[in-house]
């Protein structure tokens, strides 16, 4: 059973997560308005991996007992001035998850609750990860500058990850 401050800190987490895709959908379709395919295609999948976050927070809350409680989601930027500017607010709102997750891996242990650290653990991880491509990206986009050469090469490699919802709702031809 969780406690009823883990469980509002659950809550939040599995809010924050679908705000997250969200933000993700945002800056994809600032991409594809501008052609940026690749670029778009990398930023879908991320939103469906956020996806994913949440429903892990989803089961858990209701495997341990509690209540989902789904709040309104804010509207997140939608215009960004260049590839550069928007790799750079994702890196920073990674930066703030993982210190959402901390803070809960912090309420955890100090609530003594032994399987929410553990289940924590697997999103400490993921952060690190998350926190690591899209400094990569960044630094890519620093040392592309206006190169639009470059810029292309970068959407091409980042069009290699690709969303996978779509397949599965899409019909066949």
């Amino acid at each position: 059973m969780l406690s009823e401050r883990m469980l509002k800190a659950l809550n939040e987490q599995l809010n924050k997560e679908l705000f997250s895709a969200y933000f993700y959908f945002g800056i994809a379709a600032c991409f594809r308005e501008r052609s940026l395919d690749g670029f778009a295609s990398w930023m879908e999948a991320q939103a469906e991996e956020e996806l994913g976050h949440a429903i892990r927070f989803y089961d858990y809350i209701f495997d341990r007992g509690g209540k989902v409680e789904l709040e309104r989601i804010e509207k997140p930027k939608g215009e960004f001035e260049s590839p550069l500017k928007a790799f750079e607010a994702v890196y920073l709102h990674e930066v703030g998850v993982t210190q959402s997750i901390f803070k809960l891996v912090d309420l955890a242990k100090e609530e003594n609750d032994h399987a929410t650290y553990n289940f924590l653990q697997w999103f400490v991880e993921e952060q690190v990860e998350e926190e690591a491509n899209t400094k990569a990206i960044v630094d890519k986009l620093k040392i592309i500058g206006d190169h639009p050469n470059g810029l292309f090469m970068l959407d091409r490699e980042l069009g290699a990850r690709s969303a996978q919802l779509r397949a599965l709702i899409s019909p066949k031809n």
